[in-house]
């Protein structure tokens, strides 16, 4: 390579990093462009994969889209808290209606949908109970998009600090649900390890959502309990 190949490549070195450390107030930085762009290509992935185009692929797909969404959300569990520039929330508009990307998952995941999860795996003797990869897919849709209408709006620290609130409180154990899900999906498959029947799960068992609600309460009754230096919290019934 010539000496003035060597100049031109270094001096565009230069001009690409002075770019990046001379971005103007309120642009977003490299982390946040990162994060939003795995989050967009997640919804637009698992929006085209719901159209049913190639039902035999969906399963692997959705494992690879999946996973690839909880790398950007171990980076936002794992960054300090972010804070958004606002003590009130702008109006993001209206929420996205989920249910048509619901329905067509469902569809698809028909025979495969319903698995066992545990809501809290730290909570003693936890009752399994039923869950649909359809529903936590366009739950964490609903969730991602929350927070890109706050991006793609210019309010790139609302929109990181939704990402990373959601994903500690919501659309992080839900995906990981429904990734570990999918994997055992793909498991049983590459293994030649047939499902067994499923017959009896099922998310319309009144009991199944009776003890989701407790779990819940326990769970929140306990985190409330513990700052105020509580053994137990409220009784819930």
């Amino acid at each position: 390579m010539s000496d003035t190949a060597v100049r031109n490549r270094n001096r565009d070195t230069v001009t690409r990093q002075a770019a990046r450390h001379s971005k103007k107030p309120g642009e977003p930085d490299d982390f946040a462009v990162q994060i939003a762009d795995q989050i967009e290509s997640f919804i637009v992935a698992v929006r085209e994969v719901a159209k049913g185009d190639e039902p035999d692929s969906a399963v692997p797909f959705l494992l690879l889209e999946v996973s690839q969404l909880m790398l950007a959300g171990g980076r936002l569990g794992a960054h300090e808290d972010f804070v958004p520039d606002e003590r009130y929330e702008p109006d993001a508009g209206p929420e996205p209606d989920a249910d048509e990307l619901r329905e067509q998952l469902a569809a698809l995941l028909e025979p495969v949908d319903v698995y066992s999860e545990v809501f809290d795996p730290y909570v003693p003797r936890s009752v399994p109970v039923a869950c649909r990869i359809s529903d936590d897919l366009a739950d964490v849709v609903t969730d991602l998009m929350h927070g890109l209408a706050h991006y793609q709006e210019g309010r790139v620290s609302e929109a990181l600090w939704w990402w990373q609130f959601l994903y500690l409180s919501n659309w992080g154990p839900t995906a990981s649900a429904s990734l570990r899900a999918l994997q055992s999906l793909v498991a049983h498959v590459r293994l030649d390890s047939p499902l067994g029947a499923l017959d009896g799960l099922d998310t319309d068992e009144q009991s199944d959502t009776e003890d989701l609600a407790k779990e819940a309460g326990r769970v929140m009754a306990a985190e409330i309990a513990a700052p105020l230096g509580l053994k137990n919290g409220p009784e819930m019934v």
